[in-house]
């Protein structure tokens, strides 16, 4: 039986997961977690913590079709402006409700697009935030950047305020796909943003490709790889692309009949994973390379890799708070998410309280669960023994855990004599479904991307 069928045997050209950012997804989220529990979550933390903080911003000068994300479109600067303020007034409310000598460990500024702020606008929230939160030793800066939409006199904002790590997506270079897409950006363009980034003295960027994009075949991929490694990129996500029309509406300009083929997907993503190790980058966890100097890199080596709504990060703190429309927070005491609509959000801020509208309060099962997924998605590997000293669970509970795992999945898992599983290469492909024997909730498939 060849590898391939032996994937296709266990499912993986059919099933759709979780992709695991966070235990339990946030498609279990409910109601029940409001501004309140946010609040005292927050004034849980403990004084002189390290923290990291995400700032939404939702805007875009264009939708594009491919994107799932919170966004909206605005030829304008005024709607950015207004929510400037509103991210302002959010940002006191946090402080009033932290101790005393929070610092950061991150700052990321994510969207739609944050480089649609004006440069004095830059200046402005990125003051408020250091002034309020200073950064800790070693932290990191980092903002998403569309090169369509950067220049001389916003890079320099940001320069000036710190940034440490830019950000760029380019999921394919190819102009039919770009076109099929929604999302024209030529390799000219995003080489000139990388020029002016780096003339800057900002030596860490970041890029972002897609595979299983229409019309995408293994040449095409190719040359897109190809191309982005002429960057030289310090890390790369090789995100999967997830075609969920009934969820992202605007996904439906896309043509699914100019979709590859599940198996056609796992070919595409082999080709780009050879090109990136032939170039010399290491692979962390399921879906991104960094060089081996990278942090990235450094983490996995030394176990401290982990995973959140940003995908992998070498990020420590115990609390990453999300201000914005839609932003998810985690707390050592669970998940809150903000009114994901801008209006609602933008009133609950201007009335004083914080925009929460769901989330998840952990139980001491979700905590154990939520290690072992990221383990999982992490290093590939579940150690019994942080699990017994962590968790209390001994030998016997992992057994009765992993044995319906090892039977599904066969040679593609493999049981260690101390008791820890383990995925051997052969089976990285199943990590995600591995991992899904290891959810306790109820999920419905559609609410998921494929597992490829």
């Amino acid at each position: 039986m060849t590898h391939e069928s032996q994937l296709s045997r266990l499912g993986l050209f059919d099933a759709r997961v979780p992709r695991y950012t966070s235990y339990p997804p946030a498609t279990q989220f409910k109601p029940a977690i409001g501004p309140a529990d946010a609040a005292a979550w927050q004034a849980a933390i403990p004084a002189g913590s390290a923290i990291s903080l995400y700032m939404h911003v939702p805007f875009c000068r264009r939708l594009c079709w491919f994107c799932a994300c919170r966004t909206q479109g605005t030829q304008s600067d005024d709607p950015v402006r207004a929510y400037a303020d509103v991210l302002l007034a959010e940002l006191e409310l946090l402080k009033a409700n932290l101790a005393p000598g929070i610092r950061l460990s991150r700052l990321h500024w994510g969207g739609g697009t944050p480089t649609l702020m004006p440069p004095d606008m830059m200046r402005r929230v990125a003051g408020a935030v250091f002034d309020a939160f200073p950064l800790a030793d070693g932290a990191e800066f980092s903002v998403e950047i569309d090169p369509n939409e950067i220049d001389d006199a916003r890079m320099d904002a940001l320069a000036e305020a710190g940034l440490t790590r830019a950000s760029i997506g380019v999921q394919d270079f190819d102009p039919e796909i770009q076109k099929t897409i929604g999302r024209d950006q030529s390799f000219e363009i995003t080489a000139e943003a990388v020029e002016i980034i780096r003339a800057r003295g900002i030596a860490s960027v970041n890029a972002d490709i897609l595979y299983g994009l229409p019309h995408q075949d293994r040449r095409r991929v190719a040359d897109s790889v190809q191309k982005l490694l002429a960057l030289s990129p310090d890390r790369v996500a090789l995100y999967g692309y997830a075609h969920v029309p009934w969820m992202a509406k605007r996904q439906v300009m896309i043509p699914s009949d100019a979709l590859p083929s599940p198996e056609a997907r796992l070919d595409l993503f082999n080709t780009a994973q050879e090109l990136f190790l032939a170039d010399g980058y290491v692979q962390i966890g399921i879906d991104h390379f960094a060089r081996p100097d990278d942090g990235l890199a450094t983490a996995q080596k030394a176990g401290k890799l982990r995973r959140n709504f940003q995908g992998y990060t070498d990020d420590q703190a115990e609390a990453l708070v999300g201000l914005g429309a839609s932003s998810i927070s985690h707390y050592p005491q669970g998940f809150a998410q903000n009114a994901p609509a801008t209006a609602a959000h933008t009133k609950a801020i201007r009335a004083g309280r914080l925009s929460v509208s769901r989330g998840h309060a952990f139980t001491a099962e979700d905590k154990w669960r939520a290690r072992m997924i990221e383990a999982l998605m992490c290093d590939f590997r579940i150690d019994a023994a942080e699990m017994g000293a962590q968790f209390g669970l001994d030998r016997t509970a992992l057994a009765q855990l992993f044995a319906p795992i090892a039977a599904h999945f066969g040679n593609m898992v493999q049981i260690e004599p101390d008791g820890s599983l383990n995925i051997p290469p052969e089976g990285r492909p199943l990590t995600r479904m591995i991992a899904r024997r290891l959810d306790a909730y109820d999920m419905a498939a559609s609410g998921h991307s494929t597992a490829i």
